[in-house]
């Protein structure tokens, strides 16, 4: 992934409350309480297989949904795939919106409750980013 692509992923990552970025497999990975909700897969390393990507933490149907409707741009990634993670090109013509939502998907699903609850505050005037809904526990 080129230097300035990484760059925006870490931004995005850790801009989340309490989200750090931790080496490992030779890659950045970001975690919330050392949790981990995403990683950076370079294309020269076998984790990239040829294209740099992030993956990150997904529930399997948003895996599903999003690698059926475009195969170009999302994939299965080795290791975490069967737990639902979905892999994200960043080459190209990145769609750093969607890949936003993605991440801070998946910072909720690794987050503690208290932390997910601190993305559902009411937007700030100078904050560009629109909080999520915490997910509903149903009984």
């Amino acid at each position: 992934m080129p230097p300035r692509a990484l760059s925006r992923v870490r931004k995005l990552c850790l801009a989340l409350p309490e989200a750090h970025e931790v080496e490992a497999w030779g890659e950045p990975t970001f975690r919330v309480r050392n949790k981990l909700f995403a990683m950076y897969a370079d294309a020269n390393n076998h984790h990239g297989g040829g294209r740099p990507a992030v993956w990150c933490k997904a529930a399997p149907v948003n895996q599903e949904l999003l690698v059926r409707a475009a195969p170009e741009r999302y994939f299965v990634p080795p290791y975490v795939g069967p737990s639902g993670w979905v892999g994200v090109y960043v080459d190209g013509s990145a769609d750093w919106s969607e890949l936003e939502d993605l991440l801070r998907d998946g910072y909720l699903l690794a987050a503690p409750p208290k932390l997910r609850a601190l993305l559902d505050a009411p937007v700030s005037p100078g904050r560009k980013t629109r909080p999520l809904s915490r997910a509903r526990k149903t009984r």
